[in-house]
């Protein structure tokens, strides 16, 4: 199957899987993603995150979290800056999610990163997703 796009399929399982209340959700691995896992973790929206080693490239375990009466923690996870159609901010100009009650991952020139993040550290970047 030809992949133009793997962060979207990464966000749409992810989401998926959370719609239908899985505990866990399988993704294939790359640094990119992984980076992405981490700051999901990071920022309380999953419950943890580990890399499978299989035959092919290796996946991603990405285990979902979930309130106590089983609401959801991610509501949505938006893909922003696409293969067709990149997005970038300055440092200046990195957008507020939901009102600051979302995050934004970009892929900066120091590494992947949050919104936050990077405007303290002073850089802009691929606007990758929003999450909240």
């Amino acid at each position: 199957m030809n992949m133009t796009d793997p962060i979207a399929d990464m966000l749409t399982r992810i989401r998926n899987g959370v719609r239908v209340k899985l505990p866990k959700v399988d993704i294939p691995n790359s640094r990119l993603k992984t980076e992405i896992a981490r700051i999901l973790k990071d920022e309380g929206y999953i419950a943890n995150f580990k890399v499978v080693e299989n035959q092919h490239q290796g996946a991603i375990r990405v285990f979902l979290k979930y309130g106590q009466g089983d609401e959801r923690v991610i509501t949505d996870l938006q893909r922003v800056s696409r293969p067709g159609c990149r997005i970038y901010c300055g440092k200046g100009e990195i957008p507020r999610v939901y009102g600051g009650l979302g995050i934004n991952i970009l892929s900066t020139s120091r590494g992947v990163m949050t919104g936050r993040e990077a405007a303290r550290s002073g850089v802009g970047g691929e606007i990758l997703c929003n999450v909240w």
